[in-house]
């Protein structure tokens, strides 16, 4: 079995953190998991902010390091700003009424992306993704056809791998906090 987290940046103005963005990476670091294979940001600024934050707070260190991988942010984010404009925001559903391509052409390229990061995975491995809504989002969407609900600040979905079976264990409509089945490492508990 492999694990995916992925997670969205914290509060930010513009490209940094906010101070409530930063105290709120650092918070949530501390319920992180206590390993990880692979840590990666999608390259924003605020989103490896936000992971060096989720790494003060859980106060380990990961031998594993960060890597930036623009494969995780949209080359197209003035698409998405406009079709959330005329969709008035919310899911991924709205996005499939105003721009059905928009969303087929990055479910197929996030879901790839994350396709990549679980065969590079090793049995047993994990990976956290710090990056974007509705990115994140659509990456589910093209990996496991589900539609998740959209992802607040900080917050995340994790996805497992159980042989050709990808599906989601826990996110924005499946609380963090529930029991995650006993083959999965989930979130410490404070």
């Amino acid at each position: 079995m492999k694990t995916i987290e992925l997670r969205r940046h914290t509060a930010s103005d513009g490209d940094r953190l906010t101070a409530e963005g930063i105290r709120a990476a650092v918070e949530i670091g501390s319920l992180l998991a206590d390993q990880y294979d692979l840590l990666i940001s999608s390259g924003a600024q605020r989103a490896t902010q936000t992971l060096a934050c989720f790494l003060a707070g859980s106060g380990k260190p990961f031998a594993c390091g960060v890597s930036v991988d623009p494969a995780f942010r949209s080359s197209v984010e003035d698409r998405w700003f406009a079709a959330a404009e005329r969709s008035g925001g919310g899911g991924l559903d709205g996005f499939l009424k105003t721009d059905p391509a928009l969303v087929k052409e990055e479910a197929d390229r996030f879901g790839g992306s994350l396709r990549r990061v679980l065969d590079s995975l090793p049995d047993g491995g994990r990976a956290l993704i710090v990056g974007h809504s509705p990115m994140h989002e659509v990456a589910v969407y093209g990996i496991t056809g589900r539609m998740v609900a959209p992802i607040s600040k900080g917050a995340g979905v994790i996805l497992v791998q159980d042989g050709d079976d990808v599906r989601v264990v826990a996110g924005p409509s499946i609380s963090l906090e529930a029991p995650l089945p006993s083959s999965v490492s989930g979130p410490k508990r404070r």
